[in-house]
């Protein structure tokens, strides 16, 4: 959530990096003019009840040496009323200054580029060649189904459309890249953690997935208001909810598991087939929450732990640089990772890696306590580490073989039981 203060003193900058984000800066002007009425509502409120004070000390005095007090008693009992009016005349402003509020995308950092869309995205680093194939390289929906370990169609009939089966050492795969991720981020100082798979409404409120992209969820049919998590990204950063820290305790590093559950609402027709869309996949998240002072060195800490798992993994890939255009709803500035798929001859993201500043932290109330003993907002930060289900695509699609087989990767073979390959 962005500070109305900083809204209404830099009103201009603001309004400007907001359009950069190809976002509709007319709702400012309205968020600005709410805040007046709540300034006006909150001073005349503060002015009768200093009245309300002044006639009660007069009507104590009326009784004391037996007055009448019943005029100014009426006037309290008016004043009262009127204050009442205003209280609730209140609650509407800031309820509708605060919905307003909650829609708004984070402010870009200043050394994001300004563009409208992808195509505006700047790639900042390649890593390793696209392997030559001396034959057509096979989509891995299509190889999975010819190994015989995925299964879409079954899915599809127990559940519906993007489900998967994993069977046999697809499974195993899977398994492995989950404790092969978890043990590298461990390697790296990251804290393994075990979050639940469902939240409440206030902590994706905190991460910024409510009330924005409640279409995108799942919400569960109960007395609570719960979802499935998207993404442990919510859990995880709402461990430090509604707290406040110690700056000497930062950096929280942390790194979890979890399934993600997701509607895709809006991505109908956008890839239909195999594991790159999925209702529910599994991810490895990493998320620190750590000072202003430390974000951007754990930011790269992040990417750099992310490319080497693609490294070890020997996955050719690139780093992007999100545009203005591009970046997620929270994000103050994004550095995807995309990973070569052959089938499709081009990069497809495997990863996406945030420092979200104090926007989330704003939202969710964490904030700690300065060397100077004052109280500041905390930076949040998150990213895959790595998304596991499109790793699996990478893996099969860039370690085929001619005979229909598939390579694992040497980093893999341990997390795998000694197996090499898998042969249908």
């Amino acid at each position: 959530m962005l500070d109305i203060k900083k809204i209404e003193s830099d009103f201009e900058t603001v309004k400007k990096s907001l359009a950069n984000r190809n976002f509709d800066t007319s709702v400012l002007d309205q968020i600005v003019s709410l805040n007046k009425q709540r300034k006006t509502l909150t001073t005349a409120s503060e002015t009768k009840k200093a009245e309300i004070n002044k006639l009660s000390r007069e009507i104590g005095e009326l009784k004391k040496n037996k007055q009448d007090a019943a005029a100014p008693m009426a006037q309290v009992a008016a004043l009262k009323a009127d204050m009442e009016k205003e209280a609730t005349e209140l609650d509407e402003v800031q309820a509708k200054q605060n919905a307003l509020l909650l829609n708004i995308p984070n402010l870009p950092d200043a050394s994001v580029p300004v563009g409208k869309d992808e195509e505006e995205n700047v790639e900042v680093k390649r890593w390793g060649t696209p392997r030559t194939f001396d034959f057509a390289p096979v989509d891995h929906a299509v190889l999975g189904e010819q190994l015989g370990i995925l299964d879409f169609e079954t899915a599809g009939k127990i559940t519906g459309a993007r489900f998967v089966i994993y069977k046999g050492a697809a499974a195993r795969l899977e398994r492995a890249l989950i404790n092969f991720m978890l043990d590298h981020q461990g390697s790296k100082g990251f804290t393994e953690m075990m979050t639940p798979f469902i939240a409440h409404e206030r902590s994706l409120v905190g991460t910024g997935n409510l009330p924005k992209f409640e279409d995108q969820l799942f919400k569960l049919n109960s007395e609570q208001p719960w979802y499935l998590i998207p993404t442990s990204e919510v859990t995880l950063t709402n461990i430090k909810r509604e707290s406040i820290i110690e700056e000497n305790e930062f950096p929280f590093l942390y790194a979890a598991y979890s399934p993600c559950f997701r509607s895709e609402a809006g991505s109908h027709g956008k890839d239909v087939k195999g594991l790159i869309r999925m209702h529910q996949f599994n991810k490895v998240e990493m998320v620190s929450i750590c000072s202003p002072a430390q974000s951007e060195e754990v930011h790269q800490k992040m990417v750099a732990s992310a490319t080497e798992i693609l490294e070890k993994l020997g996955l050719p890939y690139r780093q992007i640089a999100l545009c203005t255009g591009d970046m997620g709803f929270a994000s103050q500035k994004t550095f995807d990772l995309e990973v070569w798929v052959p089938s499709q001859n081009k990069y497809r993201e495997i990863s996406s890696i945030s420092n979200c500043g104090e926007f989330q932290a704003r939202r969710a109330s964490i904030r700690f306590r300065n060397k100077e003993g004052k109280i500041e907002f905390a930076h949040t930060l998150n990213g895959s580490g790595l998304a596991v289900g499109r790793t699996v695509v990478a893996i099969l699609e860039n370690y085929q073989q001619k005979d229909g087989s598939v390579q694992i990767p040497e980093a893999l073979v341990p997390y795998m039981g000694g197996l090499k390959e898998i042969r249908k």
